[in-house]
């Protein structure tokens, strides 16, 4: 199987040369993405393919349920390295609908590292419990909190001093929260797009 996937690269490479003989030329040369995607590790959401953006044009960070934890270093410096050094002017925190990790959140009994993970998720369904307890179809009901989870991790990008010393800067940057579906390859945008401190207190209250 895996000299399948050698013969598949062969044959992509060929087609991306054939299509445009400078393509990895240019690549080399540089990384200039204008996007940083965070999304979720679910294999069927490509994150370049969603957009139909080729390589270099997309800069990516994926996890499990697509967060954006103030304690995780990993984030932290992808994010850091995205917004200073790459200037993008757009970070998409992208979750998807019927996430594994959502439902785990609530779903799970355990104490193991991916319970612990995934805390952050408890904590979104418990300050919507109201809400949440309003929709009794099951699908309906964790695709609302896979919304909610994407909502709250707009506002966890928002907060970080990363972003604030970019907007502080004069640095153009926007933050936005979609959720894609699956079922048909679209994405929705959750209205929460935030591109200054008047932004964020408008859309957040912070």
């Amino acid at each position: 199987m895996l000299d399948q996937l050698i013969e598949n690269n062969r044959h992509w490479a060929h087609k991306k040369t054939e299509i445009d003989p400078e393509f990895f030329k240019r690549l080399v040369a540089q990384q200039s993405p204008e996007y940083f995607w965070i999304g979720c590790s679910d294999s069927r959401v490509p994150a370049n393919e969603i957009v139909n953006l080729d390589p270099g044009e997309l800069f990516v960070h994926r996890n499990v349920a697509n967060l954006a934890p103030s304690q995780d270093a990993n984030y932290l410096s992808v994010l850091q390295y995205a917004v200073q050094v790459l200037k993008v002017k757009h970070v998409m925190v992208v979750g998807h609908y019927g996430c594994g990790g959502v439902r785990a959140a609530i779903e799970s009994q355990g104490d193991s590292l991916i319970d612990h993970w995934l805390s952050p998720i408890r904590e979104v369904a418990h300050s919507h419990q109201h809400e949440l307890a309003e929709i009794h179809d099951d699908t309906e009901h964790f695709d609302r909190l896979c919304e909610l989870n994407v909502i709250a991790q707009v506002r966890n990008v928002a907060l970080t001093p990363i972003v604030q010393n970019a907007w502080r800067s004069g640095q153009p940057l926007t933050i936005h929260g979609w959720v894609y579906s699956i079922a048909n390859g679209l994405v929705t945008d959750q209205g929460v797009s935030v591109a200054n401190f008047d932004d964020r207190q408008r859309v957040f209250d912070i």
